[in-house]
């Protein structure tokens, strides 16, 4: 369920360009910086766009994965 919020008519612009960017809807684009900026604080040690693309590949659909395979060391 979602919940009318007020914010900054720059917070908007700036979400909704990236979000056009993104292929995300304006909320949506708010809602990922959100969980972004919680988990940045919640692990100050980790860059920031170390979890911006872990939260995204943690989004994408496990049956579209593609696997990972070591390659076997050679003899």
């Amino acid at each position: 369920m979602g919940m009318p919020v007020r914010i900054d008519d720059e917070l908007y612009e700036q979400a909704k360009s990236e979000a056009a960017a993104e292929h995300r809807t304006i909320a949506g684009q708010i809602e990922f910086w959100a969980k972004v900026g919680r988990a940045a604080l919640d692990n100050p040690d980790l860059p920031v766009s170390f979890i911006a693309e872990s939260l995204i590949s943690m989004a994408e659909p496990r049956d579209s994965a593609i696997p990972f395979v070591t390659r076997k060391r050679r003899a």
